[in-house]
């Protein structure tokens, strides 16, 4: 599957540049993450569907990517204060980071939404239809500014849990009745989670969303950060972020048993 993935990435991104630009001796751009499922990690295909995006653009502007995994706060202090890095990432878009780094052009969305059991009709127009409810939640987890001031307030009856597999097996045991959860997340979890398999048809992702995040690349706010964003930008902004998408997730299902 990942040799499979890297002869798509390849071939999507050299018809897009020149022979110069694909040869052997390509300069690094070092980034820090984090092990993110489906987005990015050192154990996904190709490092995940984000990396696969952030490789496309570098490889088109003439340069190769390496990606060192940390927790996420060690990430962001490599990637803002380490010389040797470029940056990190997948960051969400906040205005108050723009003082602390410079955006690159969408790598894509997190959108975060609320799951459901199909046969339950779940549907949602705002807040109060969801009082009385229980919403399984990640601990720790931030879903937006919304629904987190709701929790303040006190308003939704949560259940909290140690991670988004436990929610859902929740969900199919009707210990919950909703779940909140990146939509991608989902996506990922109901093709390769091998307790999950038998639910692909059985839950659902409501079209309203919670919040849709933007990922970025949160490059160095100096000169060498700002040469980086714009050496990337441009070619991020001729990649069809959706397409890469549908075909990461397609090789994923099509390369379970």
């Amino acid at each position: 599957m990942s040799i499979r993935l890297f002869r798509f990435l390849f071939i999507f991104a050299a018809s897009l540049v020149g022979a110069s630009s694909i040869a052997a001796d390509r300069p690094v751009m070092q980034l820090a993450s984090l092990e993110w499922s489906p987005y990015v990690g050192s154990h996904l295909p190709d490092e995940g569907l984000t990396a696969v995006i952030v490789k496309a653009a570098a490889l088109q502007a003439g340069m190769d990517t390496h990606i060192s995994y940390t927790p996420w706060s060690r990430a962001v202090q490599l990637g803002l204060n380490d010389p040797s890095y470029a940056g990190y990432f997948p960051a969400f878009y906040l205005k108050e980071r723009e003082k602390t780094c410079y955006f690159s052009a969408p790598l894509g969305n997190s959108i975060i939404g609320l799951a459901a059991l199909k046969e339950r009709h779940f549907d949602w127009k705002n807040y109060t239809d969801l009082k009385g409810l229980t919403i399984g939640v990640v601990q720790d987890y931030a879903n937006g500014e919304e629904f987190d001031a709701q929790v303040k307030k006190e308003q939704l009856k949560l259940d909290v849990a140690p991670s988004d597999i436990s929610n859902l097996r929740k969900l199919m045991a009707g210990r919950v009745d909703l779940v909140i959860i990146s939509k991608d997340v989902l996506r990922q979890l109901l093709i390769t989670e091998p307790s999950l398999k038998s639910s692909q048809e059985s839950i659902i992702f409501h079209p309203r969303e919670v919040i849709n995040f933007s990922l970025h690349i949160c490059f160095q706010r100096n000169e060498r950060g700002l040469k980086y964003q714009q050496l990337i930008n441009p070619y991020l902004e001729k990649l069809n972020l959706r397409k890469i998408e549908n075909l990461y997730f397609q090789q994923m299902q099509n390369a379970q048993p």
